[in-house]
């Protein structure tokens, strides 16, 4: 986590969204607040943020893949998180 609790608490970031991505968070804020929450003024700030949500998300289901495949070899056969392709 690259912002600390203390610049979290500064910039009054809510409690659930005080995650790896409130470093991006906390400027995203500050654009929204300076320019009244026009959704078009703020693009790039809010993609690079949602950008990391995503990536965590996906991060976090590659993990509980894993741990399900883990869990497929002690017990038997399990239904996939992410599905496999046909290309891949």
């Amino acid at each position: 986590m690259i912002a600390t609790q203390q610049e979290m608490v500064e910039n009054k970031v809510p409690i659930p969204y005080r995650d790896q991505c409130a470093h991006l968070l906390i400027p995203l804020n500050k654009c929204r607040q300076s320019e009244f929450y026009l959704p078009w003024k703020c693009e790039d700030e809010r993609h690079v943020y949602e950008k990391c949500e995503y990536e965590l998300v996906m991060e976090r289901m590659l993990l509980a893949q894993k741990l399900r495949e883990g869990q497929k070899n002690q017990q038997g056969q399990s239904i996939p998180l992410i599905p496999k392709t046909a290309n891949a």
